[in-house]
Parts: C-alpha cells; sequence; structure tokens
C-alpha cells in the first residue's frame, strides 16, 4: 500500500479520535473522521504492547494492511481511519481478523458495496 494512504501525524490522529465516530468489538476499535482535504481514504494503526514482541506487533500489522489493501476498491473517499488493536486479536488466525474487520467497516459504512 502507497504513503499516501497513511495517516502519519500524531495531530491527525487526535482530530480522527476527537470526532469520536467510532465501532468496536472484542479484537478492534475503529474511528473514522471525514476529511475534505484527501482525494482517497487513510489509515492508521496502533498495535500496544500487550500484543506481543516486536515480530508479533509488525505481523498484525502487516495482516491489517493486507486486509485494507484488499478492501480498497470499495472503499469510500474522503475518509480518515484509525484501528486499534485489542490484545485479544492473538485468538484469531488472518481470516478471522478479515471477518472482524470487514464487520466493523459495514457497521461504519466505510464500503461502498457488500463484501461477500
Amino acid at each position: 500500500m502507497k504513503k499516501q494512504y497513511r495517516v502519519k501525524k500524531n495531530q491527525e490522529i487526535e482530530l480522527i479520535l476527537k470526532e469520536k465516530r467510532f465501532s468496536k468489538n472484542r479484537y478492534f476499535s475503529l474511528y473514522q473522521r471525514i476529511n475534505p482535504e484527501t482525494i482517497h481514504f487513510r489509515y492508521a494503526i496502533s498495535v500496544g504492547k500487550k500484543i506481543g514482541n516486536a515480530v508479533m506487533r509488525n505481523r498484525t500489522k502487516r495482516q491489517i494492511t493486507s486486509i485494507i489493501d484488499n478492501l480498497n476498491i470499495k472503499m469510500d473517499n474522503n475518509k480518515d481511519i484509525f484501528i486499534i488493536v485489542k490484545p485479544t486479536v492473538l485468538e484469531l488466525d488472518f481470516n478471522g481478523m478479515k471477518k472482524e474487520l470487514e464487520y466493523l467497516f459495514n457497521k461504519q459504512k466505510l464500503l461502498k458495496g457488500d463484501i461477500k
């Protein structure tokens, strides 16, 4: 995924959190914000130290990035997304993570069409 799709600055992440438009489940918290300055969606991922060592955290981030990359075509434009990963995500495999993230994206109405 290209760098233009990432939210990097802490100030931008704080703006997403202040808007308080979020959904959560047992594994993830998903915050969103409408950003008229961009022409495409952007995202940020936060994985805490409770997930495990650096290898496990980076593996989890790569898996979530892959899931978002597969959903890229169906994602709404002009949205900033912030995903917080909870420690219970270690119970899931890749397909479980994909299913839970798709559920949250659908709940927030971030996807343009239905996913099957």
